[in-house]
């Protein structure tokens, strides 16, 4: 086995598809070619990055990866007597191996590999977020030549088989030496793992079989989209080098915070202040939601910190609709005149002990902890 899977996501053998997806999305972040333009060390890593995660990404093909990884020789069908055994040749023992993946002969060539997916990261406000919007987002990817048809070759004609691999895109490397020989298949290094070699270069896109465009798309965002949430849209990342489908651009969201509302999934809080005589005496408050004001009634006596549910009140998603969770907090004045103080003095004076139970068993606990009633003991 050239390369283990695993490895270059960097997730264990037992780690879950949605593992596997975490793990890709950080790792096109990171080695994505549009951040490190002109390193062919980054863009060979991301591209190793793709071809691990078209394989461990779809179950089947990674049950035959596995079992691959584990038996390199299991369909062999000889052993070692000396000399070379029941192996009459490297290319039958690769032969029988690879057939369980295409029901013969293996031909890298005529496997035609998707081209690699494009992330893209767009900011939007609370309130789009959680209202859902369409926004416009331009960004770069390659599109397969018009002129040469994606081969690189001028005209789309002027190629020929490779002389080194024979047209399978790949060749084998013996490894070791006598009892420890072993055989790995790899890209063919004289012509890429196409299979071709081109004789005259298009010269609309230098041999390359692409070019880099500036694509503006208009995205539909669903309410509820939160940071860290993402859409993607098939075929709309980068061409293929083989004749393959596109691969798929993948939209990652950034919500910013907003002045009055927080979240926690489709759920809303919101703080809102209400006065004293309100608290004491009941009353109605105008509640802000994501559509309207809401008119919420506040009982007699009520505490600060006493937290409201408004039902349904939350974001309204195709997923899920939310509640929208009220915190009340009393306002307490800051600037008062003589006579309101004195007011307000007697008013304490004048309040029966049941009316303050909290506070009359604060003191009384205060009392045993110290064995002094700080509040009337000097």
């Amino acid at each position: 086995m050239a390369k283990n899977y695993y490895e270059i996501l960097g997730v264990d053998k037992k780690a879950t598809q949605d593992e596997i997806k975490s793990q890709y999305r950080k790792l096109v972040k990171q080695y994505h070619p549009d951040l490190h333009p002109n390193d062919e060390s980054v863009a060979a890593k991301f591209k190793e990055i793709n071809e691990a995660n078209e394989v461990l990404s779809d179950p089947q093909k990674r049950q035959q990866y596995d079992y691959e990884l584990e038996n390199p020789f299991a369909s062999a069908g000889g052993s070692y007597s000396g000399g070379t055994g029941g192996f009459s040749d490297f290319s039958d023992i690769f032969g029988d191996i690879f057939s369980q993946f295409t029901g013969g002969g293996f031909s890298r060539s005529s496997a035609k590999r998707a081209g690699t997916d494009i992330g893209v990261t767009i900011t939007l406000s609370f309130m789009d977020a959680a209202k859902g919007c369409s926004k416009e987002i331009t960004y770069k990817r390659t599109e397969s030549c018009s002129s040469c048809k994606g081969t690189g070759a001028k005209n789309g004609t002027n190629y020929k088989t490779c002389d080194t691999c024979k047209g399978t895109g790949q060749i084998q490397q013996a490894v070791g030496g006598g009892f420890l020989k072993t055989v790995r298949i790899v890209t063919c290094p004289k012509c890429g793992g196409s299979g071709k070699t081109i004789i005259e270069k298009c010269t609309d896109c230098g041999g390359k079989g692409y070019n880099t465009v500036n694509t503006t798309l208009n995205i539909d965002i669903p309410a509820g989209a939160d940071t860290g949430s993402y859409i993607t849209k098939r075929g709309y990342g980068n061409a293929s080098t083989n004749g393959g489908e596109s691969g798929n651009l993948i939209v990652e969201f950034k919500v910013l915070d907003h002045k009055l509302f927080k979240r926690k999934g489709f759920d809303l809080f919101v703080n809102v202040p209400i006065s004293y005589k309100t608290a004491c005496l009941s009353g109605k408050v105008q509640i802000p939601t994501l559509d309207k004001p809401y008119e919420l009634s506040i009982p007699d006596g009520t505490q600060s910190g006493k937290e409201f549910m408004i039902r349904g009140k939350g974001i309204n998603s195709k997923y899920g609709i939310g509640n929208l969770y009220v915190t009340v907090f009393i306002e307490v004045p800051t600037k008062l005149s003589r006579s309101q103080k004195t007011m307000i003095s007697d008013f304490d004076s004048d309040l029966d002990v049941k009316q303050t139970s909290k506070m009359n068993e604060y003191k009384v606990n205060i009392q045993s902890l110290y064995g002094v009633n700080p509040y009337t003991d000097k």
